[in-house]
């Protein structure tokens, strides 16, 4: 049975982009530390890659990045770091969270180096806690909303009253279309409940959970003649808040319940899970629900008004409102927010039916919502497209797929684009969605299908404006995007060092690359026979070393960069070797250089405890961070995972060997 050194679930509410965003960015960064990985992922198509008991058990360390359940229980007893999978949207931030599961082992003496903020950091936060409970709810949900919502939405193709035995424009087929979709919507806010509550619970919280989610849609039924409770009476129903407040409530009532029946025989667990659990916690939960129904009902009106209050404001203030929470994060929790409103204000448009003022709003609000959630991926099209310069191969790649991810209401392929440079991409792709959405408003556009972008076009209303509000707000977004760009292209170029001779020929130009690509270890750069009495004196070797090879111009700020680095996470790697690497602009060309101490350097925190022999030290211009710093560090990190390799480089000691085995790995 293949044996990993981390094992990782990461999991996000939709399960579309951010769970395989994270996983990809925690496979790069355990490769450049020479680390073995395997990655579960909870998708909205289930568990893919999932873990063994042998893997799980022969791992060093968990990185759980999700805000969902991910049975994260599995792992008790393991050193684990738990976070939101935003967490671990970049290679670097999944590094990070590599370094700290390798930290945090109990009562191991690697532990007692970790510093007190990363030990409260490990410790899952209260917010984070309820955030995950809630979002598995929402990612059950949504499947169910976006089902229902357009198959409803499809049945107007047939006309807006087409579902209406009564109307002239009725179609048996678009009313059938419209009770499947109604029924499928109905059932949001009871599954939102239940796995919000299961989540807490595990599966006996799912009958509360359930029971919780119909009450809030029903509310208390009264007797319109007596004023009195009355199960064939009417009530006023609560929505998806109430759905919230009964989530959790079933939730801790199971685990209360737990601990009041944890006294009874170990044979009568049987009884508890068939029996006595789900009639406890249904009567509890069902009574509590049912009690608060009348204060529920208030602030969801409240709430409800308060949004229509925004559009009495002008569509100025609530396309701003709108735009900016859909673009903020990107499918993050604000953008979550503020689609699952937009949901909640459709249910109820749609519930409202057409031509009525509930309806007008919804819908309107919805297009808005989704117009704001299709502009960033469009946005970064625009730009790739257009700048095509200013930006790598993959990033003019990943931008291309935006497209189809743009037009299917997938803004999370914008996410690598913002991460690289939040300020000022981050406002940009807030201010191109919030132009998208104000102008939805203003063109009077609805949307009765909460999800599928442009792929729902023939049942919106005033399509062909929502397509041009959209389009404005990517090309605007787009433009300022190429902008930032090519500024920042251009102060790249300005800061570049000219250590080439620029006279030289051009055909002499094109093979300059394969020399440096083959030529990154120079043998006067090897030093085979040091003698460091700890990591900081081997690292200022280096530092001095590369002022005197004309590879740096300050040796003290090479050094910053190194000590910066370490900081971060440990370089420190396995069997001896470590891989410190520095980008600095005092930097002037990129280079490595090897250091070996056949003693061993003590104090440097490797991941088996280990003294380090070689160092193969990277040292980046800063203009080249992120392009020639990755390339050549997944190289190196590679190339320690061979045997041969490893054996080579530490048993010799002729300098022009090592040279020579460490450039044939980085070509």
């Amino acid at each position: 049975m293949a044996k990993f050194d981390i094992i990782a679930a990461t999991g996000c509410p939709t399960g579309i982009a951010h769970t395989f965003m994270a996983k990809e960015a925690l496979e790069k960064a355990a490769a450049e530390r020479g680390l073995t990985i395997k990655v579960e992922t909870h998708g909205q198509v289930g568990v893919e890659n999932e873990l063994t008991k042998g893997e799980i058990a022969g791992a060093k360390a968990v990185v759980v990045a999700a805000d969902k359940d991910v049975q994260a229980e599995r792992f008790a007893g393991k050193p684990m770091v738990s976070v939101g999978v935003s967490k671990a949207l970049s290679v670097e931030a999944a590094g990070k969270l590599i370094d700290r599961a390798l930290r945090a082992k109990g009562d191991d003496s690697v532990a007692a180096a970790a510093d007190v903020e990363d030990e409260v950091e490990e410790k899952e936060s209260v917010g984070h806690i309820i955030y995950k409970h809630l979002m598995n709810g929402v990612s059950h949900m949504l499947v169910f909303v976006v089902a229902g919502g357009v198959l409803t939405a499809l049945s107007f193709l047939w006309g807006i009253t087409s579902f209406d035995s009564t109307a002239s424009d009725y179609n048996t087929f678009a009313a059938m279309l419209k009770i499947i979709g109604g029924i499928a919507m109905n059932l949001m806010v009871p599954v939102l409940s239940a796995y919000i509550a299961e989540s807490i619970g595990k599966r006996p919280a799912l009958v509360p959970g359930f029971v919780a989610g119909m009450i809030a849609i029903q509310g208390l039924p009264v007797n319109a003649e007596t004023g009195m409770i009355d199960a064939g009476g009417a009530g006023v129903g609560f929505g998806f808040l109430g759905g919230i407040v009964g989530g959790f409530l079933a939730g801790y009532v199971i685990l209360l319940l737990e601990k009041v029946f944890a006294g009874l025989p170990k044979n009568l667990d049987g009884l508890k899970a068939i029996f006595l659990y789900p009639l406890f916690s249904t009567a509890i939960v069902g009574l509590v629900m049912l009690g608060i129904s009348g204060p529920m009902a208030a602030i969801n009106t409240a709430m409800m008004d308060f949004l229509k209050g925004l559009s009495a404001s002008g569509a100025i203030v609530l396309g701003l409102a709108i735009g900016c929470m859909c673009a903020v994060d990107m499918g993050g929790p604000v953008n979550k927010a503020a689609y699952v409103t937009g949901t909640a204000m459709l249910t109820e448009a749609l519930a409202a039916g057409v031509g009525t003022d509930t309806y007008n709003f919804g819908t309107n609000f919805m297009a808005a919502v989704s117009a704001a959630c299709i502009v960033p991926p469009l946005i970064t099209t625009f730009a790739v497209v257009v700048g095509k310069k200013y930006f790598s191969q993959e990033d003019h790649d990943a931008g291309i797929v935006n497209l189809i991810l743009g037009c299917t209401h997938i803004t999370e392929g914008a996410i690598p684009f913002m991460t690289k440079n939040i300020w000022p991409v981050m406002p940009i792709m807030m201010l191109g969605s919030s132009i998208a959405s104000i102008l939805t408003i203003m063109f009077n556009v609805h949307d009765p299908a909460p999800h599928g972008g442009f792929l729902v076009l023939p049942v919106v209303e005033n399509g062909p404006l929502w397509v041009l509000a959209i389009l404005i707000g990517a090309v605007v977004g787009g433009i300022l995007f190429v902008v930032f760009k090519k500024y920042d292209f251009e102060k790249n170029q300005k800061a570049a060092p000219a250590t080439k001779p620029v006279e030289a020929p051009k055909a002499a130009a094109v093979e300059a690359p394969k020399a440096e690509a083959a030529d990154f270890v120079k043998v006067e750069n090897v030093f085979v026979a040091e003698d460091f009495a700890s990591r900081d004196e081997a690292l200022s070797f280096v530092s001095n070393q590369a002022v005197k090879a004309g590879i740096a111009s300050d040796a003290d700020a090479v050094m910053n960069a190194f000590l910066a680095r370490e900081a971060e996470g440990t370089t420190g790697m396995m069997e001896g070797f470590a891989i410190p690497h520095a980008k600095s602009d005092a930097i002037t060309e990129a280079a490595v250089i090897v250091v070996k101490d056949e003693s061993g350097v003590t104090g440097w925190d490797t991941m088996d405890g280990a003294p380090v022999n070689v160092a193969i030290a990277l040292l980046i211009p800063g203009a080249q961070a992120g392009t020639t710093h990755l390339k050549i560090l997944s190289k190196v990190a590679e190339a320690l995972m061979d045997e041969d390799f490893r054996a080579t480089v530490k048993g010799s000691t002729n300098a022009a060997e090592i040279a020579k085995t460490i450039n044939a790995r980085l070509v």
